[in-house]
């Protein structure tokens, strides 16, 4: 059986309520032997941090996610410092910029996301970032705040090879999710290509973002074999091989053991 690890999902989501068993049974038939999920909010961080607690499988990534960045308040931040010490917490996030959603002001949400990345080199723990049509603005705050100290993932990555190669060399992995697989997705598919092997992750993001031939329908954790079979394809390399790589890249990027 393939082994894959998805590095993002949203397991703890409402969407998930009535079968949320049922679909992390599905992922491991599938073969997914490791997942990230992440809280990112109030809410959504103390129902992580039980989805870990309750599955050995199952790891956290906590963070204050740039939609939400209005509400957090200082005391947000020194809760996330000590679930820091969680023994499955292992990365900060999801962090970022979002400019689709105006729900932040857009100095409000660098404000926090650089808070975020100066708590993270504090700690020494790799950072995963949300970054909506602020390509220019992510780069720059992640240089400034001189974030290739920690690295981390740039989740769920829709930018340029640019841009891409800008973050490899500040120390980040490239991850793909369910859009790389959209027949349209030129872009996406060019920059899979061109990224390092020891640099590429995939991941979900489920509920949201479900990979061709679901996409529009709820996502779940076991497309991630879709994700990795688009990869597999697009590198020459074996469904197995794409597992094997992409599960030792993210082990390495998380501290996992």
């Amino acid at each position: 059986m393939t082994l894959l690890f998805d590095t993002h999902t949203h397991l703890d989501s409402h969407k998930f309520d009535q079968d949320r068993e049922s679909v992390i049974a599905r992922a491991r038939e599938a073969g997914v032997h490791t997942l990230l999920n992440i809280g990112f909010n109030r809410e959504t961080i103390p129902t992580t941090i039980a989805l870990t607690e309750k599955y050995d499988f199952i790891y956290a990534a906590v963070g204050w996610h740039p939609v939400d960045s209005i509400d957090m308040r200082p005391e947000d931040l020194e809760w996330i410092e000590r679930l820091c010490a969680h023994k499955k917490v292992v990365a900060i996030g999801e962090i970022g910029l979002d400019y689709h959603w105006d729900t932040s002001p857009k100095e409000v949400q660098q404000r926090v996301f650089r808070e975020q990345i100066r708590l993270a080199r504090k700690l020494q723990m790799p950072i995963v970032i949300h970054n909506r049509d602020a390509h220019e603005d992510i780069v720059r705050i992640l240089k400034e705040e001189q974030a290739s100290e920690v690295g981390g993932v740039m989740h769920c990555f829709s930018g340029s090879w640019e841009t891409a190669k800008q973050c490899l060399d500040m120390n980040f992995y490239i991850s793909f999710g369910g859009p790389v697989t959209f027949q349209n997705a030129r872009v996406p598919k060019e920059v899979l290509k061109r990224v390092p092997l020891n640099r590429i992750l995939i991941e979900t993001d489920a509920p949201y973002l479900a990979p061709h031939p679901f996409r529009g329908k709820r996502n779940e954790s076991a497309y991630v074999t879709l994700v990795a079979e688009t990869a597999a394809e697009l590198l020459g390399k074996t469904v197995e091989e794409i597992g094997a790589i992409t599960t030792e890249n993210g082990k390495k990027c998380f501290g996992i053991v």
